[in-house]
């Protein structure tokens, strides 16, 4: 006996120790549904919570400081019976080396957001088939997001395999009666369906070489004693942008890249002590692809 106590105490330690992958707070805000039990959104807050910080979503066990912070936050605007309609965001950052700062990898607003949902229903995640009711599919395909952009943050396309598994969340839920997933036309271009679709695509290898050339040699070296090599990896492979010249308008993965980093680039190369990098080239190609943080652009010197 006194060795199986033993064994559950080692057991329970571990896993005290060692969680899943994310480090994730959730929001459910509802105040728009007058009327409605506040508490039943309390559940779901916790339940969403719970869900995404315990699931194993890659089989790997990691420590507190390991795992990728993350913030999903739920503005409910409609309810008809048990569906829900609202806007859902998603935020997430990853640490940079030898400092104290967190570099962002996801800041996006998706207002396609509908679901079904009964107080205290178990949430249960199936990546072979759509749930039928929307809501554990999205926050699962956020999740894989979540894990792709920090994979590929850390190792050239090492996102593939999370990427891959939101594409198949995506492919589950088309035509199932809730708008988000579309792959083409639809109501947004930016859909779920359409952004999962860009990064698994060939024409974003591009991008997500430039994504891991920027963190890895960039980003990760930037707080070296001299930064002038890292400030010239970042140069360099921002320009490489420029590929997609002819396309970025109709590039959501593109668009979200510049709207998630547009401060951190901006404060990367606002100073003075840029190591002799002329910015004039970054600085017209940043107006015309990301045109509405010119008064950003225009302070560079």
């Amino acid at each position: 006996m006194k060795k199986l106590i033993g064994l559950f105490l080692l057991l329970f330690i571990y896993n005290i120790s060692f969680s899943q992958e994310l480090l994730s707070t959730v929001q459910v805000n509802a105040q728009q549904l007058a009327g409605s039990n506040q508490q039943a959104f309390k559940t779901l807050e916790k339940s969403l919570k719970d869900f995404i910080n315990n699931t194993s979503w890659t089989g790997k066990k990691l420590q507190n400081f390991e795992k990728i912070k993350s913030n999903f936050a739920i503005v409910l605007m409609s309810k008809d019976g048990n569906r829900y309609g609202g806007n859902i965001v998603i935020q997430a950052v990853r640490p940079v080396y030898n400092s104290n700062y967190e570099s962002p990898l996801l800041n996006l607003q998706d207002t396609n957001f509908a679901f079904e949902y009964v107080e205290n229903e178990n949430l249960i995640f199936n990546d072979r088939q759509f749930s039928g009711k929307n809501l554990i599919d999205v926050i699962s395909y956020y999740v894989y997001l979540i894990l792709g952009y920090d994979a590929d943050s850390f190792q050239s396309m090492g996102g593939t395999p999370w990427f891959s598994k939101a594409q198949q969340i995506a492919q589950n839920a088309q035509n199932r009666g809730f708008d988000g997933w579309e792959q083409i036309g639809g109501k947004s271009p930016r859909s779920r369906g359409i952004l999962i679709n860009q990064l698994t695509g060939p024409n974003l290898s591009q991008l997500r070489s430039i994504y891991y050339t920027y963190h890895r040699a960039g980003l990760d070296n930037l707080y070296n004693q001299d930064q002038t090599q890292a400030k010239k990896v970042i140069y360099d492979a921002l320009l490489q942008l420029k590929t997609y010249e002819n396309s970025f308008q109709q590039n959501y993965a593109l668009n979200l890249f510049l709207e998630v980093k547009s401060d951190e680039i901006f404060n990367i190369f606002n100073s003075n002590n840029n190591g002799g990098i002329v910015l004039n080239d970054l600085k017209q190609m940043m107006m015309t692809f990301a045109p509405k943080f010119n008064d950003k652009w225009n302070k560079w010197k």
